[in-house]
């Protein structure tokens, strides 16, 4: 049954207004008061329970505004008994949803900030997205939200919108001619972080040529840092229509192939377990996948090897790819495998002897 028929059986409080409206208040005081019994002794126990912290966060968000909402609703109701006159009609019922919406906007930004935080230190720790990057994007959707809540203020109070959307389309395509290349750069971010391409401490490759470890995502760049320590800017709306090879990606470890040539005769057995034993020495080679040889080719003066070996860090590619091939030498060396190199020999043919010559050619 309605609280508004409840109170209707009670004849002396049909008799007074003020007393009818000062009970209804009260009704929903006590119903208020009851969630928020609720709230604290049954819904925070059940929280407990579990493992995660974001429904008792959630929770402390929603309790205070709930049970507050609920008391306004009581003050609305209340002021619907007793017909009002104009302009206060309109600005108290008004009023009251404005203050709804308010503790509902303040409680909501406060849970995005919190969340916003929460992940904030995750994120950047694995490196998917640089900090400007996510706090650009933390102001625009606290903005979107403010501009929601305003045009929902607006339209309790009845404003009409369309002005204000019309004004709103034309600058907005002022802004975007002005600005054409940097909203460019900035979607050239989102899509880079949407596509999760690659993210901060990737090691990857453009267009075959540049290769270098990524340092940060900016909101209108991306700076990647070479083997040089050069650190090379590049505009987003250009990075997203590279063709880039990411290096750490699906998994960090990173393939080495060292070519090795020796002289024909060799033995092929013995030239595969020297490579292999080398590959198992060094500390930084991955175990798994698990090193191996191949016989490549039969070359014009060697036959052709191929030591085949995962890193697990692209940035040592070039050190390591130096420490094998030393050990490679040096173990050739003792072991009396030859390495083969081209060769020229120069055979001198002696001239004709000048005093011939002249004598055949004085002869008649």
């Amino acid at each position: 049954m309605p609280f508004a028929d409840m109170i209707n059986q009670f004849q002396f409080l049909n008799d007074n207004l003020i007393v009818k409206q000062l009970t209804l208040i009260v009704v929903y005081s006590l119903i208020a008061k009851a969630a928020d019994l609720f709230i604290d002794r049954v819904l925070r126990r059940l929280a407990g329970y579990t493992d995660i912290s974001l429904d008792d966060r959630m929770i402390d968000f929603a309790h205070t505004p709930f049970c507050w909402t609920i008391f306004i609703l009581g003050l609305q109701h209340s002021l619907l008994l007793r017909p009002l006159q104009p302009p206060w009609q309109t600005v108290l019922p008004a009023g009251l949803k404005s203050l709804i919406l308010l503790i509902w906007f303040i409680a909501f930004l406060q849970a995005f900030n919190w969340l916003a935080d929460s992940f904030h230190s995750k994120l950047l720790s694995r490196g998917k997205i640089g900090k400007d990057l996510f706090l650009l994007l933390k102001n625009i959707l606290r903005v979107v939200t403010v501009a929601a809540g305003l045009l929902w203020l607006l339209a309790i109070w009845q404003v009409d919108l369309t002005p204000l959307f019309a004004s709103a389309g034309i600058a907005g395509i002022a802004v975007a001619l002005a600005a054409k290349d940097t909203l460019a750069n900035f979607f050239g971010g989102i899509s880079i972080f949407a596509d999760n391409t690659f993210k901060v401490g990737d090691y990857i490759i453009l267009d075959n040529t540049d290769r270098g470890e990524v340092v940060e995502i900016g909101i209108r760049s991306t700076r990647i840092k070479t083997r040089d320590d050069v650190l090379i800017t590049i505009p987003n709306s250009i990075l997203a229509n590279s063709k880039i090879v990411n290096e750490s990606a699906p998994v960090p470890s990173f393939r080495i192939r060292i070519p090795v040539g020796v002289a024909y005769g060799s033995d092929a057995d013995k030239v595969e377990r020297i490579l292999m034993t080398i590959a198992a020495k060094n500390k930084n080679v991955a175990k798994e996948p698990q090193p191996r040889v191949r016989m490549r080719a039969f070359a014009d003066s060697s036959i052709n090897f191929e030591l085949l070996l995962w890193v697990d860090d692209p940035r040592v590619k070039g050190l390591e790819t130096h420490h094998l091939l030393k050990s490679i030498y040096l173990a050739f060396a003792e072991n009396n495998i030859t390495i083969p190199f081209p060769q020229r020999d120069l055979h001198i043919i002696p001239a004709a002897n000048p005093e011939n010559i002249n004598r055949e050619s004085a002869t008649p």
